[in-house]
């Protein structure tokens, strides 16, 4: 058995039967909403290379995609928008969009496991955080491409209505492309005004 699944199976041993995975895309860009995931696999499942998005393809991660969401127990997957991020910054944003998606759940778990060293509030439900969580648990890696993916997707669409940012390539992130078109076109609604002080001017 993948060793992907020690954690859930440490927590199986604890009696827990509902193990969530819980993790974010998009934290890092200038544009952009932060979106978070949150994933209930069945135990033991095996999905064929499964792994933290990052490492994945894109057409790795879109594959993987309908796997995890055809075969999960439950899943939910929500953003907090770039106006929350400027309002609350952009952890407590992140927190408030994992707290979204652990909410769209059809079935309360008895625990979430969460990449990172914070812990959101999701209430009554335990939390366990893991660094590099997305690398080492099933059900985070589960989510960390269920948020990826779905974000991409988000900014793609929004490409066809902001076409001089190029955020179908880049995301949001801040490459040399996506700083010349700041330059030379201003920001647009879809920009976080506290990652860009500079070009709003306060």
């Amino acid at each position: 058995m993948s060793s992907l699944w020690n954690y859930e199976h440490a927590a199986f041993q604890e009696g827990c039967r509902l193990v969530c995975g819980v993790d974010e895309a998009g934290r890092g860009p200038l544009a952009g909403p932060v979106c978070a995931a949150a994933v209930i696999l069945p135990p033991d499942l095996e999905i064929e290379g499964l792994n933290d998005s990052k490492k994945l393809t894109d057409k790795r991660r879109r594959a993987l995609y309908d796997v995890i969401t055809d075969q999960a127990i439950a899943y939910g997957i929500a953003f907090a928008r770039e106006q929350e991020i400027d309002e609350i910054n952009i952890l407590q944003a992140t927190f408030l969009a994992m707290r979204r998606a652990v909410e769209q759940l059809a079935i309360k778990p008895d625990l979430s496991l969460v990449d990172g060293n914070r812990e959101p509030d999701f209430g009554a439900i335990p939390i366990k955080t893991i660094i590099k969580g997305d690398s080492l648990s099933a059900s985070i890696a589960a989510a960390s491409i269920l948020a990826k993916v779905t974000r991409d997707r988000y900014m793609e669409e929004q490409d066809k209505i902001y076409p001089q940012y190029g955020f179908a390539l880049h995301k949001g992130y801040g490459t040399q492309a996506h700083y010349a078109a700041l330059r030379e076109f201003g920001a647009c609604p879809l920009h976080r005004r506290t990652f860009l002080k500079k070009f709003y001017g306060n």
